[in-house]
């Protein structure tokens, strides 16, 4: 694996824990373990029984869950300690052979990257439930569950591409993050019964 296949996958992977993390592990350690891909040495375990076992169930509850909505506000709330530590292990592991100075920065560089994909998911899909109608939650979920595929051939089979779109997509984050961040104190302040002009007098 060359190093912009592995920086695709080690940012892929990130990328992924932020908001498909069950499903990415399920995905990437079955497609290993039939040989469709040679997975680097530091992520061979994701091919392992327990491994699968354990993903396919929660990858599977994680779909379910991510169809309801406000439960699944609730589902992304637990999982900020979950996706975002899964995030810099598993960009981590992409370099398990590299030296420790490049190994911790693909750590941290991980843990940012799923920092911001979680973030920007659980904000959007926060706003999304204050629409009474569950049909913009179910395709936004859906349209999650199709961009994870599609991130996934592209970190293999078209690694610069992804790079690039990964890219604007952080940019795209660094902007709205704000903006959702606004969005949910106003919604907030609502659900008080504070005025957010009043909120905003020191």
């Amino acid at each position: 694996m060359d190093l912009v296949q592995s920086m695709a996958l080690a940012t892929g992977l990130a990328w992924a824990s932020g908001f498909r993390l069950y499903a990415a592990v399920l995905l990437l350690g079955l497609l290993g373990r039939f040989e469709v891909i040679t997975l680097p040495p530091g992520l061979a375990l994701l091919q392992d029984d327990w491994v699968l076992w354990v993903a396919g169930i929660l990858a599977v509850g994680e779909f379910l869950a991510d169809k309801v909505p406000a439960f699944d506000s609730f589902w992304d709330t637990l999982h900020t300690f979950v996706r975002i530590p899964a995030g810099a292990l598993l960009s981590w592991g992409v370099f398990h052979d590299a030296t420790p100075a490049i190994q911790l920065a693909a750590g941290l560089l991980g843990g940012t990257i799923a920092s911001g994909t979680h973030l920007t998911k659980a904000g959007t899909r926060a706003l999304i439930n204050t629409s009474p109608e569950p049909f913009t939650n179910w395709g936004a979920s859906i349209g999650e569950d199709l961009t994870l595929l599609g991130g996934l051939y592209l970190m293999y089979h078209q690694p610069w591409l992804f790079l690039l779109l990964l890219a604007a997509f952080l940019l795209l984050v660094a902007w709205l993050l704000p903006k959702l961040w606004r969005g949910l104190r106003r919604l907030w302040q609502r659900w008080r019964g504070v005025s957010p002009d009043v909120a905003a007098v020191p």
